[in-house]
């Protein structure tokens, strides 16, 4: 098992992870060229993932909000240049709008083809890209009681994020085909209702023992401590296609920690014996389907209101804590009634969407 590092860096860091597509700068298809395009770039905060045909990008660790969409943007544009040297183009989205992603290669890695190995046609069908925020965490104990008050939460930035309404080739219907593929995966959606961290790192171990679970990054769920980092690590939004949006996730997952360790979001045991979970699978499915407009359970368990509604109320809940951060500009980036799931939607073939990628990945 990992030693803990929480509390090793200032309450509330940032860091992000983006995951961005490498195209065909005339085709417009997936190509599986992340190694030529790392070699070329030859920075850091460049990284494989699963596809080849996928480059990741890894900020530093930051103290402010206001500072993510610098680094995010210092980052696509080293990628975009070692893409463009090769002939190739980046592309930001929850998904591609038209190539198969069974058909994608897989990088040569043992972690990659020992996952493929085990997962089988489940993983093979991965190919959708997300945006994964950590936030500094002050304590374990601190991190298992902070994704619990924000998991409530999360279908409603699931919703407002959705920017994957392209799969193979069609329009299936659903805001976001990201969010039920990663679903096949193992031990995906929301964590099982631990009562603490000792609890869940001791389920852990125990899985790690028995030769099930390698360590903590084989829980693929859409939030998870991450002890390595010492963070909280939220994984539920779609890749966005607009860096300035990315960051503004960024600021508001950052702000919604810091306002439920400051106290301000109620808990709900009282109220739901399982903690929540089967309202989260409920609304996890609503906010992919529908985005902004799916009607949510309200987290306090006792109504229903639209994610659009939701959203607005987050960004209120929340505004406290952004202003103290620097996120306070970034948050009003993010119109709670729509998502870029709608922009994809404005085109009739997957080949015009893919190509309004390209053109404000890099805008």
């Amino acid at each position: 098992m990992t030693e803990p590092r929480f509390g090793a860096s200032a309450p509330y860091t940032l860091g992000v992870e983006e995951e961005l597509m490498l195209v065909d700068a005339t085709s417009l298809d997936q190509v599986p060229a992340v190694g030529r395009v790392l070699e070329r770039a030859g920075a850091v905060g460049l990284k494989t993932e699963l596809f080849a045909s996928i480059v990741e990008s890894n900020t530093e660790p930051l103290q402010r909000a206001d500072d993510a969409e610098a680094a995010l943007r210092s980052l696509r544009r080293v990628a975009g240049e070692a893409a463009r040297a090769e002939g190739l183009a980046l592309a930001a989205a929850g998904t591609h709008p038209f190539a198969d992603p069974e058909q994608q290669a897989i990088v040569d890695e043992k972690r990659y083809t020992s996952f493929v190995g085990y997962g089988g046609v489940t993983v093979r069908r991965q190919g959708v890209q997300g945006l994964h925020v950590h936030v500094g965490m002050p304590s374990a104990e601190a991190c298992w009681t902070c994704l619990e008050l924000v998991l409530p939460w999360l279908p409603v930035v699931l919703a407002l994020s959705a920017n994957s309404p392209w799969f193979r080739g069609e329009r299936t219907g659903m805001a976001s085909n990201r969010a039920p593929v990663l679903a096949e995966l193992p031990r995906a959606g929301a964590p099982p209702a631990f009562g603490s961290y000792a609890e869940w790192e001791a389920w852990l171990g125990r899985l790690v023992r028995l030769g099930v679970a390698q360590d903590h990054t084989r829980l693929w769920w859409d939030v998870r401590p991450h002890p390595t980092f010492g963070t909280l690590e939220v994984r539920v939004p779609d890749q966005p296609t607009d860096v300035g949006l990315a960051a503004a996730f960024a600021a508001l997952l950052q702000a919604l920690c810091s306002t439920a360790l400051g106290g301000g979001l109620p808990e709900r045991r009282e109220l739901l014996a399982d903690r929540g979970r089967a309202d989260y699978a409920q609304n996890r499915w609503a906010a992919a389907r529908f985005g902004p407009r799916a009607e949510l359970l309200h987290p306090d368990g006792r109504s229903v209101a639209t994610a659009a509604g939701l959203g607005a109320e987050l960004l209120e809940l929340v505004a406290p804590a952004a202003r103290g951060l620097g996120g306070d500009a970034l948050l009003a980036r993010i119109d709670p009634e729509t998502c870029e799931a709608d922009l994809q939607l404005r085109f009739e073939t997957a080949q015009d969407a893919a190509a309004d990628l390209v053109g404000r990945s890099l805008d």
